[in-house]
């Protein structure tokens, strides 16, 4: 068995820099590389969510005919433009998108040099029940993402589009807002999709348990509630479900792993009160 060399304070602070520093080196490479293919990425990305061919609203519409609801699902057009009314405007916009799309590319190695830094620091059971937390977060952040693009941005965008208080007023908005509000929204469900994780690590250490979860549930559901539909496009039960539906799973799946925690829990403490007991033999 290797021993592990002991490292000095500024030896950690070495290390963390060569980490930082990789990480850093990702999100820029991914992010020229997203700047190089920017017209493509606001055609193609951006904008997508904002025209009816939209695989989202094809889908709705689908189900529209299928449930003889196609008028309530069915996106027949977008009224708005987008405009730049800042000289800088296009420019820091296809900064922001290539930032952006960069650090979604690079967030998998990002985490991984982050978990390279800590789990040395961990102890060999704690390593154990943490193995896979990589993939893990990972694949929860670019499920984040992915509901935030599909689901979040093009019913936000459709409703904010479409809502007026006047037939006076026409709907041009510019491309800092529209730009912000596609990447706030998908940034932050990568980010929420991340519950499950904290759910795992709070439990781990105590602040949390399955029974507590439980308890406050259906408080839980009226908030999901409430939430999808402040954020759905119309008032119709299919769109609210649509965006419900997946965030009270993600809540049941944070309960579920909460409730596996603990069961290992007591099965660790159970075989490590069973070798303190003295042999009767």
């Amino acid at each position: 068995m290797e021993e592990e060399k002991e490292m000095s304070f500024l030896d950690h602070l070495e290390e963390l820099r060569w980490h930082v520093v990789r990480s850093v080196a990702a999100i820029i490479i991914c992010s020229i590389l997203g700047f190089v293919f920017v017209e493509w990425i606001f055609d193609h990305i951006l904008f997508a969510p904002s025209r009816v061919d939209f695989p989202t609203f094809r889908w709705l519409c689908e189900l529209g005919k299928l449930v003889g609801a196609e008028d309530q699902l069915c996106v027949k057009a977008f009224d708005f433009k987008v405009q730049s009314r800042n000289m800088t405007g296009q420019f820091m916009m296809s900064i922001t998108a290539s930032f952006v799309i960069g650090l979604i590319a690079a967030f998998p190695y990002v985490f991984w040099e982050i978990w390279s830094f800590v789990k040395p620091g961990l102890y060999r059971k704690e390593k154990s029940s943490a193995r896979g937390a990589v993939f893990a977060v990972s694949f929860l952040f670019l499920l984040g993402v992915a509901f935030g693009y599909y689901i979040l941005s093009p019913m936000t965008i459709w409703f904010l589009s479409t809502y007026t208080v006047s037939s006076q007023i026409v709907n041009q908005f510019d491309i800092t807002s529209y730009v912000s509000t596609v990447v706030s929204m998908v940034l932050g469900c990568g980010l929420l999709f991340q519950f499950p994780t904290a759910v795992y690590f709070l439990t781990k250490i105590g602040m949390l348990t399955p029974q507590f979860m439980r308890k406050f549930r259906k408080h839980s559901i009226v908030g999901i509630v409430i939430g999808s539909a402040i954020i759905t496009p119309s008032s119709d039960p299919f769109t609210l479900m649509l965006v419900a539906l997946p965030l009270y799973i993600l809540f049941e799946i944070s309960i579920f792993i909460s409730a596996m925690v603990v069961k290992q829990k007591e099965k660790e403490e159970a075989a490590e009160l069973k070798r303190d007991q003295p042999s009767n033999r």
